[in-house]
């Protein structure tokens, strides 16, 4: 058993590779996310999970599947999810005594079993979904994977969809918190800045993450920048994830970083960092887990071996404390109900209607 398995990592292709096993049996590794590259079909994909549990079974299988434009898996009998503001729309239609909200309330959970049922018969074990940010209307990267503009609305409408996926087995982790829907910036090619203040961000984009506090599993934060706030993006900032959304918001599940490829999370404090020195400082922020994507294909893999290497150096050197209260976080987003085979779920009543109930 590790103490603490902070790193999630990707695989290269369709298969395990031996590099791959003798990385993902590091004790510093505790998951995969998975991406297109990795799917062929079903029978492929659960291949593919069960060779990551043959190494580990505590290892966490996720991957970004949202539905809308964000769906790693499409063919082969996966369902086409709807993006999310497929549902605010529904909420928004109907009479005066609240038909269209209750509608798209039980559409969004029938959303949400849909989408960790069909996982979990492939053997992953977590979607990184719900999206918690506003669509202000000037974010093409948040857009119509918002369920909306009101916080309230996105909070009722995710709450539905996290059920749907509790009924499945499946966790959730919500995203990108305090908020990205009210930048334009692209995190992935900079880091955008939104000038508000905390009480203005608490008060909007932040009210989802207070109200669901009990109700979530996992939070991913941004890498946005709130300089009235802090200097670093909130995935490095220990004022935004220990102050805030554990000490003042109350959350106590598990905290991913996002992305550590991204742009916006290779510079700190207005200086380039490597892949390595950005996974210490998200972890150092207060981070439980850090997202190391699509690095297994450059240069075959060496910034992942470089990570793991810096991350047991620092651990050495006392620069970063192992944490098993982190460990058991991740561990906890593992399903413990036993997951139906694709041919059981096809055939049974709950699917069936839910497929039924989705716009």
């Amino acid at each position: 058993m590790t103490q603490h398995a902070p790193l999630i990592i990707d695989v290269a292709g369709l298969t395990l590779t031996d590099t791959d096993r003798q990385r993902l049996s590091h004790p510093l590794v505790g998951g995969v996310i998975l991406f297109g590259r990795n799917w062929n079909n079903r029978e492929q994909l659960a291949t593919l999970c069960a060779q990551i549990k043959a190494v580990r079974d505590d290892l966490l299988i996720a991957v970004d599947h949202e539905g809308g434009r964000v769906q790693r898996f499409r063919t082969d009998g996966f369902t086409h999810l709807p993006p999310m503001s497929a549902f605010g729309e529904m909420w928004m239609v109907g009479d005066a005594g609240g038909d269209g909200a209750m509608r798209a309330m039980d559409a969004a959970t029938a959303a949400g079993y849909v989408l960790g049922a069909e996982l979990r018969a492939c053997g992953v074990d977590l979607s990184f979904a719900p999206v918690l940010d506003l669509d202000h209307g000037g974010s093409s990267v948040i857009g119509d994977r918002a369920f909306g503009r009101d916080p309230r609305v996105v909070g009722m409408l995710a709450q539905a969809l996290m059920h749907g996926m509790r009924q499945s087995g499946m966790a959730n982790c919500g995203k990108h918190f305090p908020g990205h829907g009210f930048v334009k910036g692209d995190t992935h090619h900079e880091i955008p800045r939104d000038a508000r203040s905390l009480k203005a961000i608490l008060a909007d984009d932040a009210r989802p993450y207070a109200w669901l506090s009990a109700s979530l599993c996992a939070v991913m934060p941004a890498h946005v920048i709130y300089p009235r706030v802090d200097s670093r993006p909130a995935g490095f900032s220990a004022r935004w994830l220990q102050d805030v959304l554990r000490g003042r918001l109350g959350f106590t599940g598990a905290v991913f970083s996002d992305d550590l490829g991204m742009a916006a999370a290779r510079q700190i404090d207005g200086r380039p960092v490597s892949f390595s020195d950005a996974a210490l400082a998200a972890l150092q922020a207060g981070c439980d887990m850090v997202l190391l994507c699509n690095q297994c294909v450059v240069e075959e893999g060496a910034p992942i071996d470089e990570a793991i290497e810096a991350l047991s150096r620092a651990a050495v050197r006392g620069e970063w404390q192992p944490s098993p209260a982190s460990d058991e976080r991740r561990r906890a987003l593992l399903p413990e109900a036993r997951a139906m085979g694709w041919s059981e779920l096809m055939v049974s009543a709950r699917y069936m209607h839910a497929l039924s109930l989705l716009p």
